[in-house]
């Protein structure tokens, strides 16, 4: 019997060396959500992801792709369109199929914890083929903890903007930064934690991957703002349902009658026709 459970922990250390040498698969991050990704109960939709119900999350995605060659992705976003999904779809994708040093930094350490927590942990045991990859945090020496995610290949270090020895503590080729508006302006007496976070990839030159997240703030003081102007700034673009013409839906063009906002549709900038909200 032991010498059994010998032979089948060498095949899988074998197996396990083995795919870390092999080059990340040309798969992009919403072709392994689409693949792999399960949904709980929590979600509003439980079940298979599927980026067509937000397709404006796919180039966001797919930008941070191994084989896309762009560095850095910001993504400006309002309140809950789908920018957790994004860090959780790209955590799973680079624990299977592209492993390397990630760091995930939430605006605070506590929120980190409650990131891994209530989210990442979920992510893992919902995900039939990340269960086997990240180790069973019960087991001795698992280095699975709360703010660490140890898989074949890398590692998944969690911390808080607010935590200088957090984000100067490891090499990292992969930084996901959430809701960086909320972030302090300094850590620690150390300096901008973003730049901080940034510095960690440095020694992977044009491998690294740096995507920012955030719901903006004040005009003028907004760290995304300040990070989606030094980008190529794209937008999203959808049609309107009655003439075809894309446009970028905005705020003003939401009208209503006089004190009934349950009559709110939305105006189309090319034909002027309301849209309900079902459109």
């Amino acid at each position: 019997m032991r010498t059994r459970k010998r032979a089948c922990r060498a095949l899988q250390a074998w197996q396990d060396a083995s795919e870390a040498l092999l080059p990340p698969p040309r798969l992009t991050v919403s072709q392994w959500a689409d693949a792999n990704r399960v949904l709980d109960n929590t979600s509003p939709e439980p079940g298979p992801w599927r980026t067509d119900r937000t397709p404006f999350l796919r180039e966001i995605m797919d930008s941070l792709s191994p084989m896309v060659p762009c560095e850095r992705v910001v993504f400006v976003k309002s309140a809950q369109c789908g920018g957790t999904e994004v860090l959780l779809n790209t955590c799973g994708y680079l624990m299977h199929h592209a492993p390397a040093p990630t760091l995930l930094v939430q605006p605070s350490v506590e929120m980190a914890k409650r990131f891994s927590k209530q989210r990442l942990d979920a992510l893992i045991e919902n995900t039939p083929v990340l269960r086997g990859r990240v180790k069973d945090p019960r087991s001795r020496d698992s280095g699975n903890t709360i703010l660490m995610k140890e898989f074949t290949g890398g590692v998944l270090i969690l911390t808080g903007a607010n935590s200088a020895v957090g984000l100067r503590s490891l090499p990292a080729k992969y930084v996901l930064c959430d809701e960086l508006d909320g972030w302090l302006a300094d850590a620690d007496n150390e300096g901008d934690p973003f730049t901080l976070a940034c510095k960690r990839t440095v020694a992977f030159g044009s491998q690294r991957k740096i995507l920012a997240v955030s719901t903006p703030t004040l005009e003028g003081l907004s760290r995304i703002e300040a990070l989606y102007k030094a980008s190529d700034q794209r937008r999203y673009f959808v049609p309107c349902a009655r003439c075809g013409h894309y446009q970028v839906l905005i705020w003003s063009n939401v009208v209503w009658e006089h004190d009934r906002p349950d009559t709110a549709r939305y105006r189309c900038d090319g034909c002027g026709g309301m849209l309900e909200n079902w459109q």
